[in-house]
């Protein structure tokens, strides 16, 4: 018979998964990110990065940098969570990549309380923030 944490291990890595494939609608060629946040095993809200609503589909300048006014995936997600009447308090956001400071200090003020990732950023400050705020972070090998 499986754990609750088997099971719940089985549910974070099916979510990933699903993130990853969400992901794949970004029109960014640098890096495609991709979010999910889920509350009583519902997809609540999604997201990935790229630009806002009514602006071109190009995430680069001619040099290759992302534009400034790019949306990070997570920032879609929670921002698509304030135009709907679902809210995000409890959740946990599935993310491909693991959040920057700026999405971090998002997810606290939205209330989302794990953040499952698969990929490591860079910069960890974001991570660091998470766990400073209390909020359950777990990475999940998306290889495994």
């Amino acid at each position: 018979m499986e754990t609750n944490e088997e099971k719940q291990l089985k549910l974070d890595k099916r979510y990933i998964r699903m993130a990853g494939i969400w992901a794949e609608n970004s029109y960014c060629t640098r890096r495609r990110v991709g979010a999910l946040i889920v509350k009583d095993k519902m997809i609540i809200s999604d997201g990935y990065n790229g630009t806002p609503s009514g602006f071109e589909n190009v995430c680069e300048d001619d040099n290759g940098v992302t534009k400034p006014y790019v949306l990070h995936a997570e920032a879609n997600a929670i921002t698509k969570i304030a135009r709907s009447n679902n809210s995000s308090n409890g959740a946990t956001m599935y993310v491909t990549a693991s959040p920057c400071i700026e999405c971090a200090k998002l997810i606290i003020q939205a209330g989302i309380k794990r953040v499952v990732y698969s990929e490591k950023y860079r910069l960890e400050d974001g991570l660091e923030l998470l766990k400073r705020a209390n909020i359950e972070v777990i990475y999940i090998d998306p290889n495994e």
